[in-house]
């Protein structure tokens, strides 16, 4: 909400109006991605449909066209949301001048209690499921999802070989092969239900794991 205080009376009223109006359009629209996150997870991409989430909500068909105009928008938000905290913890703990091997510790473990956990588990499958029939799904996962992170992991990378600290390879492949050791663990067994969750003690032994595989790899000569 913007600053009401340096107005008159009328605007003032104004303002904090619209400031109302903002706050309810956001709430409407958190709403609304609740019940698509659902839907999707629930019914797939094809099985969802944005009359059934009107009907959902309660609301009408062109209510929801007025916040999201196709699905393929209202996927793209949902998929926002669902990494939106992890890329911004990511950014943080990515340091390009702080201490390489503990940064490398820091998003080994947060990558794989992210893409172990529930929620990530069943968007993967939902994404598996659908990219097939569904091209667009794919695209729009990456784009939103793995396509950023490695872009930011990365550009960590190609300071840290800059600075000597790692040897000069191409930093997009020595990204794609960290987040390959953090996968390798649990990804399968978590896609096929044949495990559960890890426990933080094990996230965290795994990740010390990865940190010594690819720093012996990535070693300056």
């Amino acid at each position: 909400m913007g600053d009401c205080s340096n107005t008159n009376k009328d605007e003032r009223t104004a303002c904090h109006k619209g400031g109302r109006r903002e706050v309810r359009r956001e709430e409407r629209r958190e709403a609304i991605l609740d019940v698509a996150e659902r839907s999707f997870y629930e019914h797939g991409y094809a099985g969802t449909t944005m009359s059934a989430i009107a009907s959902r909500l309660g609301g009408s068909k062109g209510t929801l066209w007025s916040y999201f105009p196709s699905k393929d928008v209202l996927f793209a938000a949902v998929l926002d949301r669902a990494t939106r905290l992890f890329r911004e913890e990511m950014a943080v703990t990515l340091n390009p001048n702080g201490n390489v091997p503990e940064a490398i510790g820091k998003f080994a473990e947060r990558f794989i209690a992210k893409t172990t956990s529930d929620d990530s588990i069943a968007l993967q499958r939902l994404i598996v499921g659908e990219a097939g029939r569904f091209p667009e799904v794919g695209r729009i996962y990456f784009e939103r999802g793995p396509g950023p992170s490695l872009d930011l992991l990365a550009r960590f990378l190609a300071a840290a070989m800059e600075r000597g600290v790692l040897r000069q390879e191409d930093p997009l492949l020595a990204a794609q092969i960290l987040v390959a050791l953090c996968n390798a663990p649990w990804q399968q067994r978590r896609l096929t239900g044949i495990a559960g969750r890890p426990s933080a003690q094990v996230i965290a032994s795994d990740a010390r794991t990865v940190v010594r595989l690819f720093l012996g790899a990535y070693a300056p000569e």
